[in-house]
């Protein structure tokens, strides 16, 4: 069936080329559509530099000035996380908690709409905010935007002369009210953020001292202007034959206006604002600025993009919409951009179209050299600019945008290998014909001929390369979206080039080629013959060596997989962006205007040392939207360079980032990190972490955080290749503590929230309302004078009014003192991290990483609880490694399969198969040579190398065959003869894919950074792939031939060499399965065999539903003899009776049960949930005891030593020593009975999980859990939800027994004979045949119902009992639920007992027992008791926690969580 297929398949083939041969018009008016639609495409393309690699993800951003970083993170994360997580699909949760800021980012899967994702965070915004304190802060989304959203970046400045005219104030204002507005509005953007200048207001200033002498508060100002400025409306009055409409106008307009306002009357004299206030123009606290070029403060704005959109277009939009705005500023004002994605993304297609160009012209000239016919170079050639016309149309159809990743792979030299096996075949046919002049119709067969032949290694070759790229299609996250539409595009060219090789290039060939046969030698035949003439003697003596050509391939394999682990990795290489960005930050707790002073200084010496800087420009803390949150104490600083032609300072951009961080040195206390715009960006957006490496510590402990991340630091940097290594910042801000004195509070009868009120109001200030400019509008805010508010002494005497009317300091109510506080807190998954980040310089990723691994793993030193990840690029190459370890097995799965279907032999499909090792030889020796080491772009390399590599076994291995159907017998002269005319396309095909990547691979302009290792991997591999073809490929085929036992052996032993290798370069594989609790859990719900039990219950239940329509058993009757008269009769009959009442009955009863079954089956997994974690926290349990065990009974077996050696030396007597034996020996029981019930817990749950081998645990720490324990989860409990399904149940039997009660009834049918019966009013008399017939129906009434009646009794009886034990089963589980409750606090203040005052003393025990025994003041054996003390302590509270979790465990049993 399937060579019938195959057959089917070529026979299609044969008929399309045909038909584009003899019907050349029409081919000729596709192609010239396909150019018109092409061109348009091309014309629409989106462009951009890269493919945007951001990660799904939604900003919850809460600005609250009014907390610090420990309440923020009390009252604003902690509650959105817990509303956000339980939201489907989330990948990764995150949060940053800084003073009076909280972001939270949360990372969704990539398939998830954004959309739907926001969606469901606004759901569970508007339930956090039930439990966020009011007037703390007001949760809000970040813009629909991404990593490469932030398209154009531009500050605004005041012209030469107009720095008076323009200060920061102004600069703001014309951001906010002139620039922004009009760009909002622009097609493809989604917010316009601001950064930078001071925010304008209305600032009432209040002077304390005129405020106490007028004895008025901030509070009574506050509510002054508060009710002191509005307008309203009257409605209107009605008089003929007007309306006239009331407005009442008391808005304050200007600082007059408000100065005038009354506050109070005292005495009969109006106190107005002017007379305890002064009345200003202000600005709001800042908490972030922008500098530019060392000459001080700017205003910047960014311009984000909105996800999806087209970003060649929104960004020529947003700058044709900026030269109208310029038109509209004040005179004076300039905008310039600082950051142009268009540049860029300019640079990186310049790059693709020059590669694309260069690649062309070389395939070009191959063809035309090689072919030895230029018609027929050129008619190859020609399907190139088809070819990719095709891939644009589909790209632009699907949704591709062209960009350096889409575009960049795309090799003309494999796009045509289809087109020049056709072509050549067509022009050696022509060569060797001897028909002389052809005519147009003989022209035409002699094409035909010569295509369908050479179609399928053609057709097959074009599809094994398009197939091998398809499984790069399934790579996610990052890598798939980087790669993803490379992959795409190369198999829209390679399918139009497959395509145009059947339609077109037989079209034009049989159009375009001479129409004469035979040849004479010209330059191409010279060539190809010196090459022959090289190769004949080397495939001769190869093919007398065999056994030593096979074993140097099998060596050349063994030492490039060698050389191929040396290699390192990294993940993709870093794009050349043209730009610098640096972190800068200097001291923990440094002001906003140390940070603007310190920038700017940095900028100055910048700019004068170097003088390939065109522009400066750092942002310092956080924008208006804080997308990216800074402290004020860091800036991003963006260094634009010149072309690369104008440097003088240094060669490279590595070497400049080293001299500006040498100049920066000279700032003290200034930290920076370099690296890029754009990839700065990425890497802070998709894994938090502004670094390349993040090294994530996880614990609870701030303080414990702080110092460990310091110790790793100190620890890494001496590692090779680590950059610029750093601590995330998270202690050290220096606070002002206001500690309120409860007794004095209560004595002035003060409440803390006036206080509160008061102080918020007199520092932060507070709006009592707005100032309106036309269509401006400006906060009126109410804040102390600048000169009230600039030290502690200000806060300590700030007066606060009491209920009498009196005025007090502060100082007499509460204590404020200077305290150093958390700067920030990071969270991830819900726990707490501190991040050590750095880049990595002069060497790959995972490298450094491995030997950071192995550093800390020896030398560092984690509390219980603390555990480390590593996270950037590191991550993505892990995740990327694992996925092409599946991609690559499935890219060699499917050539076999091609391979197998092309030559119907599952040998020579092996044969060819033997192309793929062999030409990673030469792509693994490449990037080495290239001192280049394995990335994600390598190894998609590699899997478009063996798509190709096979295709010259396909051509050759073909040819044998054809031969061989001919008629040659002799292995060596087929060989020597397939070889010799086949050396043209081997070489050719090699040649044009090979040399079709050479401008890529020696690109060195923008972006060529991504495109070199993959066009490197696919140049060293095409050239080992060739030798293969030419030298080991035929020896391979001679062997198969033969069939010597010998060749055989050794066949299959290189056969089990490769797919060993192959196997171990895709995967490794592990003996011991390694398990945590929720693996163990998810496991167990897949695989036990109750819970397998309880489904096929299930599944019996549902399948018995569909029985609840059952008639009774039909009846047939036959009656024979004297039934109607003396004469014998026959009557036959069929009847059915049914009772319609039963059916729907019947089918309720049986859903129901089947729905209780479905019950079963998730109390089964709760019961088995529940087994399971009992079990792991025994075992857990008994695994920390036996550590505890192991350490003391160290101590002990050093104690025994010690004591037999002094009873030998007559020191002491027997009992000491007997002692001592009596301990250990007593250590090593309980360490056996430990050991022994670990191995039992363990046995429990490989039969939970129906395990056959055993498991490892790679986390064995044991620490107490935590649960929501809330009486509201216990209606999920499915006992609950069984108790209700039985109730169902029941009511359904009732409603069954009682149609029994209801009438059946019954229809028939008969035929019988009635002798002797006239017929039809006749004199004839009817015989014994069954002329008679008729209907019969019946009903049958329960007339003795006794018994139905009391079945449907019982039954109701049943629906009561059922609904008690639900009452029961529910009061029941409510009193277990209270007691675990009851049961969890008493454990929980005895593991507070246990932390705060038991272990530390059992350390204070162990260091003084320690301390005194190293003095000599106490003996071994005092030491040992000491330590026995202390440790029984320890096991105590693991005792503790062990209870405390088996709680728990009760509760999740009882809520089914």
């Amino acid at each position: 069936m399937r060579n019938s297929n195959l057959y089917t398949y070529f026979s299609m083939l044969d008929k399309i080329i045909h038909f584009s041969i003899h019907n050349k018009f029409i081919i000729g008016l596709f192609t010239f559509a396909l150019i018109i639609v092409g061109s348009y495409a091309a014309y629409t393309l989106p462009i951009d530099a890269l493919p945007d690699i951001t990660n799904n993800q939604v900003q919850i951003i809460t600005t609250s000035p009014k907390l610090a970083t420990q309440e923020v993170e009390q009252f604003i994360t902690y509650p959105i996380e817990l509303s956000v997580k339980s939201i489907p699909n989330i990948v990764e949760l995150r949060s940053i908690s800084r003073f009076g800021l909280s972001v939270i980012t949360v990372v969704f899967e990539e398939d998830v709409d954004i959309y739907w994702a926001r969606a469901q965070i606004s759901e569970r915004l508007k339930e956090a905010e039930n439990t966020i304190p009011k007037g703390v802060g007001v949760p809000e989304m970040s813009p629909v935007s991404t990593g490469l959203g932030e398209i154009y970046q531009y500050v605004v400045f005041p012209k030469k002369g107009f720095e008076d005219k323009y200060d920061a104030t102004e600069l703001r204002t014309i951001q906010d009210w002139i620039i922004k507005p009009q760009l909002i509005g622009t097609k493809g953007v989604a917010e316009v953020n601001t950064l930078g200048g001071n925010l304008k207001q209305y600032e009432v200033a209040v002077q304390p001292d005129k405020l106490k002498s007028m004895n008025t508060s901030i509070s009574e100002i506050f509510e002054a202007l508060e009710n002191n400025n509005e307008n309203t409306g009257g409605a209107y009055i009605d008089k003929k034959p007007y309306a006239y409409f009331i407005r009442g106008i008391g808005m304050a307009s200007s600082i007059e206006d408000i100065e005038k306002i009354v506050i109070k009357n005292q005495n009969g004299i109006p106190v107005l604002v002017r007379d305890v206030a002064k009345v200003q123009i202000g600005s709001s606290i800042r908490y972030g600025a922008v500098t530019k070029d060392g000459k001080g403060e700017e205003v910047s704005g960014m311009v984000m993009m909105l996800k999806g959109e087209n970003g060649g277009e929104v960004i020529q939009t947003v700058k044709a919409k900026m030269e109208q705005i310029k038109k509209s500023l004040p005179e004076g004002v300039a905008i310039e951009p600082f950051m142009d994605r268009s540049i860029l993304v300019n640079k990186a297609i310049g790059t693709v179209e020059k590669n694309l160009i260069e690649g062309a012209l070389i395939v070009i000239f191959i063809l035309v050299l090689l072919l030895g016919n230029w018609r027929a170079g050129l008619v190859v050639a020609s399907v190139i600019p088809l070819a990719l016309l095709f891939a644009i149309s589909m790209m632009r159809l699907f949704g591709v945008s062209g960009n350096l990743m889409s575009l960049g792979a795309i090799d003309f030299g494999l796009i045509v290998d289809g087109a020049v096996i056709i072509v050549e075949a067509i022009v050696h046919r022509l060569q060797v014909s001897k028909k002389g002049k052809l005519t147009t119709a003989e022209m035409n067969e002699e094409v035909y001929q010569a295509s369908s032949k050479i179609r399928n290694s053609a057709a097959f070759g074009e599809i094994i390369i398009l197939i091998v790229y398809l499984p790069i299609l399934a790579l996610v996250g990052i890598e798939g979206k980087m790669f993803g539409p490379m992959a795409q595009t190369v198999s829209f060219a390679i399918l139009g080039a497959f395509l145009l090789s059947l339609t077109y290039v037989p079209m034009m060939t049989a159009l375009a080629l001479k129409k004469q046969t035979g040849h004479k030698k010209n330059f191409s035949d010279k060539i190809i013959e010196k090459l022959h003439n090289l190769y004949e003697p080397l495939l001769e003596k190869a093919l007398k060596i065999k056994a030593i050509i096979l074993s140097i391939a099998v060596g050349l394999f063994v030492i490039a997989l060698l050389v191929f682990n040396s290699l390192g990795g990294e993940f993709i290489p870093t794009l050349d962006e043209g730009d610098i960005a640096t972190h800068l930050i200097i001291a923990s707790g440094s002001s906003l205007s140390q940070e603007i002073e310190t920038t700017t200084k940095a900028e100055q010496i910048l700019k004068e040392k170097f003088p390939e800087i065109k522009m400066i420009v750092t942002k310092i803390g956080s924008a208006e939207i804080p997308t990216d949150p800074m402290p004020i104490e860091a800036g991003d600083m963006i260094i634009l360079l010149k072309d690369k032609s104008e440097w003088t300072t240094a060669e490279t951009k590595e070497e400049l980032m080293e001299k500006m961080e040498e100049a920066l040195e000279v700032i003290p206390g200034a930290f920076t990190e370099f690296s890029q715009p754009i990839q700065m960006r990425f890497n802070e957006l998709m894994t938090g972490v502004r670094s390349d490496v993040a090294i994530k510590i996880f614990g609870e402990d701030l303080d414990v955080l702080v110092s460990k991340g310091d110790e790793v630091v100190q620890l890494i940097n001496s590692i090779d290749g680590v950059a610029e290594a750093k601590a995330e910042r998270v202690a050290g801000l220096p606070q002002i503590t206001i500690r309120y004195n409860k007794d004095k509070m209560a004595a002035y009868g003060l409440k803390i929230n006036d206080v509160n009120r008061v102080v918020r109001m007199g520092f932060a200030g507070e709006a009592a309302g707005a100032i309106y400019e036309g269509e401006k509008r400006f906060d009126l805010v109410v804040r102390l004078d600048s000169s009230a508010r600039t030290d502690i002494d200000n806060l300590k005497s700030l007066f606060v009014t009491l209920p009498s009317g009196n005025q007090i300091p502060l100082s007499q109510i509460a204590d404020v003192n200077f305290e150093d506080g958390p700067m920030q807190i990071s969270r991830e998954d819900g726990k707490r991290r501190i991040v050590v980040g750095f880049n990595v310089r002069d060497a790959d990723v995972k490298t450094v990483v491995q030997n950071i691994q192995t550093k800390l793993e020896s030398s560092l030193k984690l509390p219980d609880g603390y555990y480390i990840t590593y996270g950037g690029q590191f991550e993505n190459l892990v995740q990327a490694t694992k996925r092409l370890s599946i991609a690559v097995p499935i890219a060699l799965l499917l050539i076999f399969v091609l391979l197998y279907f092309t030559f119907k032999s599952i040998k020579q499909s092996l044969l060819i198969f033997t192309a793929i090792p062999l030409s990673a030889i030469g792509g693994v020796f490449a990037l080495w040579l290239r001192d280049m080491p394995f990335s994600i772009s390598a190894g998609v390399g590699f899997i478009a190398l063996f798509g190709v590599a096979v295709l010259n076994g396909i051509v050759l291995i073909g040819y044998f065959n054809q031969l061989k159907a001919e008629g040659m017998e002799n292995v060596y002269d087929r060989i020597k003869e397939g070889t010799k005319v086949r050396l043209r396309p081997v070489i050719m095909t090699a040649a044009v894919a090979s040399l079709g990547f050479l401008p890529m691979a020696l690109s060195s302009s923008a972006g060529a950074e991504v495109q070199k290792p993959l066009a490197t991997v696919v140049i060293g591999g095409l050239l080992t792939a060739t030798l293969l073809t030419l030298i080991v490929l035929p020896i391979l085929y001679y062997y198969l031939e033969k069939g010597i036992k010998k060749s055989i052996k050794v066949n299959s032993n290189i056969a089990t060499i490769l797919v060993v290798s192959l196997l171990s370069f895709s995967a490794n594989a592990q003996n011991k399965q390694e398990l945590n609790l929720d693996k163990a859990i998810e496991i167990g719900l897949q695989k036990n065999k109750n819970i397998q039990a309880s489904i096929l219950n299930a599944k019996s239940s549902k399948q018995l539903t569909k029985s609840a329509f059952e008639l009774p058993k039909t009846e047939f009757t036959g009656n024979f003899g004297q039934l109607n008269s003396f004469e014998k009769d026959k009557n036959f009959s069929v009847s059915q009776s049914f009772n319609p009442f039963q059916i729907n009955a019947r089918k309720k009863m049986l859903n129901e049960n089947s729905n209780a079954s479905q019950t079963q089956i998730n109390i089964a997994k709760q019961e088995l949930t529940y087994s399971i974690r009992q079990a792991w926290n025994n075992m857990l349990f008994l695994e920390t005891q036996n550590k505890l065990f192991n350490e003391l009974n160290s101590v002990y077996q050093k104690f025994v030593k010690a004591a037999t050696l002094r009873y030998s030396a007559g020191e002491t007597n027997a009992l000491e020593k007997n002692i001592a034996n009596a301990k250990q020996q007593q250590l090593e029981q309980k360490l056996k009975q430990t050991t022994t019930q670990i191995e039992i817990e363990k046995s429990k749950i490989k039969v939970f999980l129906d395990l056959k081998s055993d498991f490892n645990v790679p986390d064995t720490l044991f620490v107490a859990n935590t649960i929501i324990a809330d009486s509201v989860l216990i209606q999920q409990n499915p006992n609950i939800k069984l108790a209700f399904n039985h109730i169902e149940v029941a009511k359904a039997n009732q409603k069954f027994e009682k149609s029994a009660l209801y009438p059946e009834f019954s229809a028939g049918y008969f035929m019988q004979s009635l002798v002797g019966t006239p017929e039809n009013n006749s004199n004839t008399l009817a015989n014994n045949s069954l002329q008679f017939s008729g209907f019969s129906v019946g009903i049958a009434l329960p007339i003795f119902a006794g018994s139905s009646i009391a079945k449907s009794k019982a039954a109701k009886t049943k629906i009561e009992m059922e609904e008690m034990n639900l009452n029961y089963m529910q009061m029941q589980i409510h009193s277990q639920f209270s007691q675990q409750v009851e049961q969890l606090n008493t454990f929980k203040s005895n593991l507070q007992y246990y932390k705060e005052t038991a272990l530390p003393n059992a350390k204070e025990i162990l260091k003084n027992a320690s301390k005194e025994y190293q003095n000599g003041n106490i003996s071994y054996l005092e030491y040992a008791n000491s330590l026995e003390t202390a440790s029984d302590i320890q096991l105590k509270y693991n005792e503790a926690i062990l209870n405390y979790n088996l709680t728990i465990i009760n509760l999740q049993y009882l809520t089914n969580q």
